[in-house]
This record gives C-alpha cells, structure tokens and sequence, in this order.
C-alpha cells in the first residue's frame, strides 16, 4: 500500500490526486461521511479529473460533462459515462490514508 496523506488533512468532503508513478494511472481519494473511497481520476467518459469533481454521499459528479459514478463500484450513474471507472483498496494504518492501486486488466503481477 502507498501513503497518501495523513487522515487529518483529508477532511470529510475532500479528495486528494495522487501519482504513484508513470506507469499507474492517477488515483483520486475521496473521504466521505461513509468513508474512505479511490476511484481512477480520470473519467471514463472524457479526459477530465475526477478529484476536481463534486461529492455528494458516495457519489461524485465529473467536473466537465457531470456524469456520476459510484464511489463504491466505480460504475456510471448516469450519461454521458458508460463506463466505470476502476476502484482501489483505501485504508487508514497509524493516522495516515493508504492506497493500493487494483491490478490493471493485461498487466503481470
């Protein structure tokens, strides 16, 4: 698992992008009044941050064409996404936010 942050400068309503290298893609962590959620931050509709989006419950709005998606699953709501986006493990180990990314489809492990 890769450190993200410490919990505290994440607070509830927040979201954090983060790089872990060059061949990952950017995660986004959201801490919501549910918990913790890391989602791909790119939308799966068109190329826009998803970080930079709007949260509501376990849900989060992209910031270009408002499509929705499930923090939980990843899956679209609404349009103009049809496609989810991938979800991550996300937890907290002595005060601070961990993140580990989900294995890309077609990449040796």
């Amino acid at each position: 698992m890769f450190p993200v942050c410490h919990i505290e400068d994440l607070p509830v309503g927040a979201s954090v992008r983060i790089r872990i290298d060059d061949t990952t893609p950017a995660i986004a962590v959201f801490h919501t009044e549910d918990g913790l959620y890391a989602v791909d931050d790119t939308c799966s509709h068109q190329d826009a941050s998803l970080s930079e989006g709007w949260v509501e419950g376990c849900f989060v709005e992209c910031p270009l064409h408002a499509a929705l998606f499930d923090l939980r699953t990843g899956a679209p709501t609404c349009l103009p996404a049809r496609r989810p986006v991938r979800t991550h493990e996300v937890g907290v180990l002595d005060g601070t936010v961990h993140v580990r990314p989900a294995v890309r489809e077609g990449a040796v492990a």
